[in-house]
Parts: structure tokens; C-alpha cells; sequence
């Protein structure tokens, strides 16, 4: 919804605004961790009350101060039929296969936040200092967030999300390289605190990205449909990455499972190289 608002607003810039709006979002996924550590001795429902209270504000908020955007195109209602014919647009098509292999390891790592903090200080205890990693591993997306959409000004927008998802995809490969428990960097703190933040910064940079060129790429009139449709395949994605990752760190060595969050990039990244050439490929 967030995204179709900020379409509605912008018709140029929208890879700008949407930065920003992803990454409030992250910065959002990552507060529960800092709350956690600031509420340590007290339950873990404090936690769930603060963000469902933080939740409703913000609805609130969005429902008294933002108006429709000029930019609207009114719909009479969801056309389900409609936005699966979007996928017949070969340039959406692609798009929305990058973003699918982007989904696929974006919330798998956001979920594993607390466990590569663990990882880091090579501890499993549970910790104060573990729960704020987990908020800076996490909230470091939201600076790649506003980066990458101010850098979608530029340069060719498929062509930058392509590098991040590449980023991000070796970084779920050499991840046993840090990980390991004879790992050359086990003693090397700041060299694994590194090496996390910079995942952490990766894995969602392309989420503007691929959520501007989806809705570009989309026919105004059906938009929203659109967007609703490519949203909800991309975070039912997110169930079978889990219970996939979930099987692969029963079956495999724990520093290795994290290698199987790289399926959906190198996928991604795949569909993205099969249109020699995308409309919209800079945002101005």
C-alpha cells in the first residue's frame, strides 16, 4: 500500500521517494531488536505491545496527513485476472522475477538477525549486545535503502539493482568463510562485524529498485492490482525461504546453511539478464 502511495505521488523520482519509503520500513523491521535490548529484564510482550501501538499510530497518521496523490489512477477494485496479465509485459515479467529471488533472501536474513549477532561475538547466549547487532545488521539498510535510490537518479536503475542482488548473493555464498568455527577470522571481531553490516546493507538496497521498475512497468490503471499481486508472491516466498533454510540447518553444518538464502539471487539475477533492454532504465 506504502509503495502505491508514493506512486501515486511521484511520477518522476519515484526510485527517490521509494528509497526513503523502504527504508523506513527496515528501519521499522530492525526496532523491535533495539526495544528488546532496551526492555532485556522485562517480557518479551512489552515488546509486542510497544510495536502494535507504534503500528496504529502510524496508520493514523497516514490516514489524517496524506492525501491522495495526484498521480492517481482510480480503480473500481482488485482485478486479480488483470494483474496476472501484467505478467504477459516481458519487461514486468523480469522485474518481477528479481524481486521474487530478492524476497527469498531478504526476510530469511532479516529472521537469522539475532543468530549472526550470535555468530559475530561467537556466543549463544542469549544477550543484550546480541539483540542490538541484530538492530544495526538490520537498520544499516535503511542508509543502502536512501542510497540506492538516490544513485537510481543516474545510473541505469535494472542494471544497479542487478549489482546489489550480485552483492548480496556473494555474501550468502562466503558467509561460511566468517561463520566457521576455525574460521581465519574467529578472532577478528570487527572484520565479521563488517562483513554482517554490509550484508545487512545489501540485501535490501534492491528493494526500492526492483519495487520502482515493477510499478514503472506496470500500466497505471492497474497498478495497485499489480503491486498487490508481485507483493504478496514475493513475501509467500519468504515462508518456503524460511522452512527451506530451516531444513538446510538441520541437514547442513550451521556456518553452510546460510549458503542456500543465495538460490533467489543467482535466480534473480538470471531473469534480470534475459531482457537485453528494459524501458524506464533511468529514473529522472
Amino acid at each position: 500500500v506504502g509503495m502505491k502511495i508514493a506512486a501515486d505521488h511521484y511520477e518522476k523520482g519515484l526510485g527517490k521517494s521509494l528509497g526513503f519509503l523502504v527504508g523506513a520500513l527496515t528501519l521499522g523491521t530492525a526496532f523491535p531488536h533495539l526495544l528488546n535490548y532496551l526492555s532485556f529484564d522485562f517480557s518479551w510482550k512489552y515488546v509486542i505491545y510497544a510495536t502494535s501501538i507504534l503500528c496504529l499510530m502510524g496508520g493514523a497518521m497516514i490516514y489524517i496527513f496524506v492525501p491522495d496523490g495526484p498521480y492517481r489512477k482510480i480503480s473500481s477494485q482488485f482485478n486479480l485476472n488483470t494483474a496476472f496479465q501484467s505478467f504477459k509485459n516481458k519487461d514486468f515479467r523480469s522485474v518481477a522475477l528479481g524481486y521474487f529471488g530478492h524476497m527469498w533472501e531478504l526476510y530469511a536474513f532479516w529472521a537469522m538477525a539475532y543468530h549472526f549477532a550470535q555468530f559475530t561475538f561467537s556466543n549463544n547466549s542469549e544477550s543484550p549486545q546480541n539483540s542490538l547487532l541484530a538492530f544495526f545488521i538490520i537498520a544499516s539498510g535503511l542508509a543502502s535503502c536512501i542510497i540506492a535510490g538516490q544513485l537510481s537518479q543516474k545510473f541505469n536503475t535494472k542494471k544497479l539493482a542487478k549489482t546489489i542482488l550480485i552483492g548480496s548473493a556473494l555474501c550468502c555464498i562466503l558467509s561460511p568463510v566468517f561463520f566457521v568455527q576455525d574460521s581465519i577470522f574467529k578472532d577478528y571481531l570487527y572484520v565479521k562485524l563488517v562483513f554482517i553490516v554490509i550484508w545487512g546493507m545489501l540485501v535490501i538496497a534492491d528493494s526500492p529498485l526492483f519495487s520502482t521498475l515493477v510499478a514503472q512497468n506496470a500500466s497505471a490503471e492497474n497498478r495497485g492490482s499489480a503491486l498487490i499481486l508481485v507483493n504478496c508472491i514475493g513475501f509467500s516466498l519468504t515462508i518456503l525461504s524460511l522452512q527451506f533454510l530451516k531444513f538446510s540447518m538441520q541437514e547442513l553444518p550451521l556456518a553452510f546453511a546460510y549458503m542456500a538464502l543465495a538460490i533467489g539471487p543467482i535466480l534473480g539475477i538470471i531473469a534480470l539478464r534475459e531482457k537485453k533492454s528494459l524501458t524506464n532504465s533511468n529514473l529522472v
